[in-house]
């Protein structure tokens, strides 16, 4: 719902007519897509994906996006096999680390998105290093994401939590954090600047799809 809020406010900011996007939306099952990520079933993660971008390829969309982070795990893969061309949302938010001049990030989000390596891999690219929490950060960001977030739980003391680990992320030398997962932005609105950028990967992920939209 965030997504598609934010890809309709985007859309209107760029045409102040009035119109609107038009918009497919394939909601797929994130039970089935996080066992196949827990059980490192790529291919078949790959496979699944492939046909339900499919789905939007019949239905006449041009380009596609995965509204997640997680399944970004098998993008470069997926990306090769898709009927369509589809945007990174990891692409997207290199490209804003960059344009800041951020040299070493901080990466949130799920435990399959925090230990894997496409974040750091494309980031790599450009000379910016990607960081995970430390080992007990990690697992209770994980735990609170898929235990409170995911089923839209969002509490005051997850949240003083989680910048907690922000904050401990940068004195260990991230001049940047990632928000690479699509419900830690609302876990986090207006809370406190923390004294360095905080990446929201969703909205930056909506920025590059409204602007092909109206290439």
């Amino acid at each position: 719902m965030d997504y598609y809020r934010q890809l309709i406010a985007a859309y209107r900011e760029e045409r102040p007519d009035g119109s609107y996007p038009s918009i497919l939306i394939n909601s797929i099952d994130l039970t089935r897509l996080l066992s196949l990520v827990a059980d490192n079933r790529l291919a078949e993660l790959t496979e699944y994906l492939r046909s339900e971008v499919d789905r939007l390829a019949r239905a006449g969309a041009e380009f596609g996006l995965l509204a997640a982070n997680t399944p970004h795990i098998v993008f470069e893969g997926l990306s090769r096999a898709s009927a369509i061309p589809l945007l990174s949302i990891v692409e997207a938010a290199c490209d804003a680390a960059r344009e800041l001049g951020l040299r070493t990030v901080g990466l949130l989000g799920t435990r399959f998105t925090m230990q894997g390596e496409f974040y750091p891999a494309v980031f790599a690219r450009h000379g910016i290093r990607v960081r995970a929490p430390a080992a007990d950060d990690l697992a209770y960001v994980h735990e609170r994401y898929v235990g409170e977030l995911i089923p839209g739980e969002y509490r005051a003391e997850t949240r003083e939590g989680i910048l907690g680990v922000i904050d401990r992320m940068i004195q260990d030398g991230a001049d940047g954090i990632l928000l690479a997962g699509t419900e830690l932005p609302l876990l986090l609105r207006g809370t406190p600047d923390p004294g360095v950028p905080l990446l929201d990967t969703n909205r930056l992920h909506v920025r590059r799809a409204v602007t092909e939209l109206l290439a």
